[in-house]
């Protein structure tokens, strides 16, 4: 009986963050407007205080892209850094009052390394979903 009610805790716990997931990245697709087409991934994580989240992705040299990174239902509340394959820092949104989206252009393919982690002012725990398009 203990082990069913266990059970049936982790399903519901694992039910609602998908869930809140789910609303986050209906909030963050706002930001891939139709001048941009998405990438078809969702990169998603759920998040505790100072975890950092890391995603890779692979961009295509002449192409533009929009990076948008939401958590919550407000925008401002996920700081996002972006690094090349060395480490090499090309953006992070803090500078920015964490925008929650960039644009940019890349000129040679390259892979990315996509650092998300919460704004400690704006929350203690949630999902961090971002998302990429490129323009049509």
């Amino acid at each position: 009986m203990r082990n069913l009610i266990l059970i049936c805790f982790l399903f519901l716990a694992s039910v609602g963050a998908n869930a809140q997931c789910e609303i986050t990245a209906d909030v963050c697709q706002t930001h891939i407007s139709s001048q941009y087409l998405s990438d078809g991934q969702h990169y998603r994580a759920l998040l505790l205080s100072d975890q950092v989240a890391e995603f890779n992705a692979t961009l295509y040299g002449g192409t533009t892209y929009r990076l948008a990174g939401c958590s919550g239902t407000q925008d401002g509340n996920l700081q996002y850094r972006v690094f090349d394959s060395q480490r090499n820092l090309l953006f992070k949104n803090d500078e920015f009052q964490n925008a929650p989206h960039w644009d940019f252009q890349v000129e040679a393919t390259l892979d990315v390394i996509i650092e998300a982690q919460l704004d400690p002012i704006a929350g203690a725990s949630g999902c961090a979903v971002m998302l990429m398009g490129f323009r049509r």
